[in-house]
């Protein structure tokens, strides 16, 4: 029943004619032309600094090639960026919390086997206090013995609950089944590694790795691009040195391959994870390809989604996406699901996979898979942080605003042929391999009688 005056929406999605017809979607609108400038500072950092006044604020990223073979140096570069922010020369903790309080601000340091990141946001009329605490850490951390041993503690802490998450090990047995002992496969540190981090071994690796020349910053928000990069010039003229910021060795590339059927004994459920090579989004390729991942897997409409999600409810999620390396690319598969089902969703998945090469996207299909990718990047980029991270990414491979501006044309210009063309060569379930992550004793006799599955040994 509804009152008087108000019609309900069954009432208001009909006529007397029957069904009122779905509206058409609207034509994407077009990038926005993004004022900015795109320069190598003299200290060798490239700098992109974009103009967005929606909001008068400033966001911040710095990335800086990190990468390292020695035994102890994902350990290493953790505490590194647990410390970085603790004091400096001219501040302590509480003045750096302090200062960037005062500018509705913070800064935030994370690592990866990759690369150092910093982000950071404020008002923009703070920047410079930004600019200048940044500067501070990058020139004067002082990783002081007792903040060292401290943060060093708590890590180890973090890093046992860590290990014990499903998902972190099943991202850790399929980086070892696909890279072996590169470094990649170093993204959890483990916590013995910790334990034996000295602030000696911090500083000497600040001032080894924590370099300008071959590092880029990215801000972004209500500035004026031509005055900011004079402001950072000056800002960072004391960060300086001959050598260059040292990148992650390449990766080696993906092949097909049996899956790894890792045990975890006990676990009532397992972790599907499958990884094939694919097309960084500087090929030609990669618009069609991203149709491609989103009919098969890529977002909730998706045909891996729709089968082992919402018609035999095997998993309450399954995503496919592109993970971007430097100048490479791998697509992956995820999926968890409860032991029963495991062996039926993997064969789902697998059939997901062939489905899509030999049944291509119709028509239908990729023109919703194309409306959703022009739709969600103008809509990840939409805010301050959204552009700032988003331009941070595209910068690992050369790219910047020009990339993010031109992209919505290129999804518009592929073909459902292009598309079709994409999944046969790269979708096909022979170029996967991957790791199945559970009790072994439970899943191994169906698993294997699937066939490409092998059991590992434990604790492998």
């Amino acid at each position: 029943m509804t009152t008087a005056g108000h019609r309900s929406a069954e009432e208001i999605g009909r006529t007397a004619t029957g069904p009122r017809p779905v509206p058409e979607l609207g034509a994407q609108k077009a990038a926005a032309d993004l004022s900015h400038v795109d320069t190598v500072l003299s200290n060798g950092l490239r700098l992109l600094a974009v103009r967005k006044p929606t909001v008068p604020l400033v966001e911040l990223r710095l990335r800086i090639p990190f990468g390292g073979t020695a035994p102890l140096h994902a350990a290493t570069a953790e505490v590194l960026a647990e410390t970085m922010l603790t004091g400096t020369a001219r501040r302590d903790r509480i003045e750096i919390d302090t200062e960037l309080a005062l500018i509705g601000g913070e800064l935030d340091t994370v690592v990866d086997p990759e690369r150092l990141t910093i982000s950071g946001n404020g008002l923009a009329t703070g920047l410079p206090t930004l600019l200048d605490v940044l500067a501070d850490a990058l020139t004067a951390a002082s990783y002081v013995d007792e903040e060292v041993a401290r943060e060093s503690a708590r890590l180890v802490e973090r890093l046992a609950v860590s290990r014990t998450q499903p998902r972190v090990i099943a991202r850790e047995a399929l980086l070892r089944h696909v890279y072996g002992d590169h470094p990649a496969t170093r993204e959890v540190p483990q916590a013995a590694d910790v334990e034996q981090v000295t602030p000696e071994a911090v500083r000497a690796l600040h001032t080894a790795a924590v370099l300008p020349r071959g590092s880029v910053l990215v801000i972004v928000g209500d500035i004026d691009p031509e005055r900011i990069a004079g402001d950072v010039e000056r800002a960072l003229a004391g960060w300086s040195s001959e050598a260059s910021a040292v990148p992650m060795p390449g990766l080696p590339e993906v092949t097909g391959g049996d899956l790894l059927l890792v045990p975890r004994a006990g676990a009532v459920q397992s972790q599907i994870r499958l990884i094939a090579e694919s097309l960084p989004r500087t090929d030609p390729r990669y618009a069609a390809l991203q149709l491609a991942n989103l009919t098969y897997g890529g977002y909730f409409s998706s045909r891996l989604v729709e089968n082992i999600r919402e018609d035999k409810g095997y998993t309450y999620s399954a995503h496919s996406g592109f993970e971007f390396t430097g100048t490479t690319a791998t697509v992956g598969v995820d999926a968890d699901t409860a032991n029963e089902v495991t062996a039926a969703a993997l064969l789902e998945t697998r059939y997901e996979l062939g489905r899509l090469t030999v049944v291509p996207p119709s028509a239908e299909e990729v023109e919703s898979v194309r409306q959703y990718a022009v739709g969600s990047l103008l809509t990840a980029t939409s805010s301050q942080a959204g552009l700032a991270s988003q331009l941070a990414a595209l910068t690992a491979a050369g790219l910047g605003t020009e990339w993010l501006a031109e992209h919505p044309e290129r999804v518009a210009a592929v073909t459902v042929d292009e598309v079709a063309q994409a999944a046969l060569d790269f979708f096909a379930p022979t170029r996967f391999t991957g790791v199945v992550v559970g009790d072994a004793e439970t899943l191994a006799p169906q698993l294997t009688a699937l066939g490409g599955v092998v059991v590992g040994e434990p604790g492998k």
